[in-house]
């Protein structure tokens, strides 16, 4: 068996992915176990259909552990520190954040891992594989290995650019530029673009569409501000690619966006309807299959909730989710919604629990009790509101930290009477346990309620972002009015709609119904509503159409909101201001779907962002736009002339600063 670069090795993830068929068989992942493989399996048309299925293993990386919401919603805008510091640093950006850190060095060392696949199956395809899916197969391997370099480029800048396998341990590198990169990149995604099917013949393989919205992120992203000392004569350019492929996207006729935002996270069973979605472009596949969950499953239900089991009248279940409470929503990640108007905050964020735990509720004392008859009784019971998040702004004079002891459920208030606006928090009774929870990831169809392995799938790349891309490429070309029907298709479909019940709830919890480990009679911790009303001081007979409050009418909407923050943000300019819009109604529909911190660092106003909003973050120096190229898996073991770098030499290929 050929030695394989200890640097770039992947194969072993086809071993762990080749697995027996089974009764329920979700996709093309669930294949017959394959035990043994050397690269001379790679010449074959079989080994090479293995290998393939190898590389989407890399698209699970993300949500498999700590390094996914790390390296992209950490030290941002949207989320801090919640009650669980294990990652703090990569939030604080204090001096524990270092070139050791080894959530960067995972990052790194799977994206080389997975570029050595790419590129056996771009060298070999061509020359050993004599099935009907040659191009299908060459187009995977393009896509993957821009796909890797898309990831590597945006955290490190230029890195060393490996398009060819070895046969033996290669030890000499050097970072390309990121001009070079970025030209790899597109030209990737272009021939996967050329050779993917625009159907996928086996569910959840990439097709020419997701080539196309990637291939539009790029352009975007080489035209963005991270570019900005060497992109001018490719800009324009690149704004009109953008737009382009995003258009091929919009039109393909197969995809389209989701009927109601939360059609999106209304997960009920593993392999159910909402993971079909056409508005769904690329998926990190998960299942209920143990022998495909690889190592960890999909961890991200995880690290968004905060504390409730400890609470009274709680226990945690499945339906509410292990809260490992790493992620806390920031001020701005509430104050960027218009919570009357916009549906999406209050489909994307978890306000009430119910009592699941009775025995434990609390219950009135003399001092507390509306009634005499009330004194000893509990506050609520079983399937009764036990907790509410009452989201509400400052200067509301409804709630004060005493009234609330006479309110059932236990209220967490996020405003208290007199309290000023804040950014950086310190006000109401929300905690670094107590916050409120993104529920995009929640998960009831898990087999314990203390297993970590979640079933369900996430989402890389959606049709509302696509659109996103083209409204920021027209607005950069300064084609605003070209910019508003892309962001109105977006924007229209996040209203409330004539008759809706504003208060109605769901989210991934609500798979614990179809869960057959679950006893159905006991309690459960899963709230059917929310806190809309409560929150906005509306009476619940509002059910009228957001549609004209969304709607943008003219650029005027854009440039003139009075709730973007372009005071705090400091943008004056129309350019800066439609970047911020933009940056902004990306939270408003992405918040949470770890993209963040290359958003802000490709645009530039990461620094100013997170020292606003993120009550955490230190001084944040420039040195953090970049990630730091990692010590002890790269620098110290890489030679140069056949002997280890000096430190003036690993200074060298170090980003600066680091």
């Amino acid at each position: 068996m050929k030695r394989i670069n200890k640097f770039i090795y992947s194969t072993l993830a086809v071993a762990g992915l080749l697995t027996a068929p089974t009764s329920c068989k979700k996709s093309f992942l669930d294949e017959e176990r394959i035990t043994s493989l050397t690269t001379a399996d790679f010449q074959t048309t079989f080994g090479l259909d293995g290998l393939s299925i190898g590389m989407y293993q890399f698209l699970r990386f993300s949500y498999n552990n700590e390094w996914g919401y790390s390296t992209t919603e950490y030290g941002t805008d949207e989320f801090c520190v919640g009650g669980d510091r294990i990652r703090q640093f990569l939030n604080s950006y204090d001096a524990s954040f270092n070139t050791l850190n080894g959530d960067v060095a995972t990052i790194w060392d799977n994206c080389y891992g997975n570029i050595n696949s790419a590129n056996i199956m771009i060298e070999n395809v061509p020359v050993y594989y004599t099935g009907a899916n040659k191009d299908t197969r060459l187009g995977e391997g393009h896509f993957m290995r821009a796909f890797d370099y898309f990831k590597l480029v945006n955290q490190f800048g230029g890195v060393p650019l490996k398009l060819a396998t070895t046969p033996g341990i290669v030890e000499e590198f050097t970072r390309a530029s990121a001009q070079e990169v970025w030209t790899q990149i597109i030209a990737d995604f272009t021939q996967a673009y050329n050779l993917l099917p625009p159907t996928p013949a086996e569910r959840g393989r990439i097709t020419k569409w997701a080539a196309a919205h990637y291939l539009a992120k790029a352009y975007l992203y080489r035209a963005s501000e991270m570019n900005n000392a060497w992109n001018a004569s490719t800009k324009e350019n690149d704004l009109k690619e953008a737009i382009r492929y995003a258009d091929l996207v919009i039109n393909s006729g197969r995809h389209s966006l989701a009927t109601n935002f939360r059609d999106l996270w209304n997960f009920t069973t593993p392999d159910g309807a909402n993971e079909t979605n056409s508005e769904i472009i690329l998926s990190a596949e998960f299942s209920n299959n143990s022998s495909t969950a690889g190592r960890y499953g999909n961890r991200t239900h995880l690290y968004f909730p905060s504390i409730y089991q400890s609470l009274p009248g709680m226990t945690r279940d499945l339906a509410g989710g292990r809260e490992f409470q790493r992620l806390r929503s920031t001020e701005y990640a509430m104050d960027v919604y218009d919570r009357t108007n916009d549906s999406r905050f209050w489909k994307s964020f978890k306000t009430s629990y119910a009592c699941n735990n009775p025995s434990t509720a609390p219950r009135w004392d003399a001092a507390t009790a509306p009634t005499p008859a009330q004194i000893g009784q509990p506050k609520f019971t079983a399937n009764q509101q036990s907790i509410l998040y009452i989201v509400n702004s400052a200067g509301d004079t409804r709630y004060t930290a005493d009234n609330i002891k006479f309110r059932a459920p236990l209220m967490y208030v996020r405003y208290f009477n007199g309290q000023p606006l804040n950014y950086r928090g310190g006000h109401g009774n929300y905690t670094v346990n107590q916050y409120l929870t993104l529920s995009k990831y929640h998960d009831g169809s898990r087999n314990a309620v203390a297993s970590e392995f979640g079933q369900r799938d996430a989402i890389l790349a959606r049709l509302a972002e696509t659109y996103l891309i083209a409204a920021e490429a027209n607005g950069r070309l300064g084609n605003y009015a070209a910019a508003l029907p892309y962001l109105n298709r977006v924007r229209d479909r996040a209203a409330y709609t004539e008759g809706e019940d504003r208060g109605a709830y769901v989210d991934g919890g609500i798979a614990y119904r179809t869960n057959s480990v679950v006893n159905q009679a006991s309690p459960s911790s899963f709230s059917d509503r929310n806190t809309y009303y409560e929150s906005n001081n509306i009476p619940n007979t509002a059910t009228s159409s957001t549609l004209s409050a969304m709607h943008l009418n003219s650029i005027g909407d854009v440039l003139n909101s009075p709730r973007d923050f372009y005071t705090e943000l400091g943008v004056s300019s129309d350019s800066d201001r439609f970047i911020a819009f933009i940056l902004n109604e990306r939270s408003r529909e992405l918040i949470g779907e770890m993209m963040r911190w290359e958003d802000l660092a490709r645009t530039r106003t990461l620094i100013t962002r997170a020292t606003v909003f993120n009550d955490e973050a230190q001084p944040v120096a420039p040195k953090h736009l970049l990630r730091p190229i990692p010590q002890t898996s790269y620098l110290d073991i890489i030679k140069k002339n056949g002997t280890p770098l000096t430190p003036a030499e690993k200074a060298e290929q170090q980003n600066p600063g680091w």
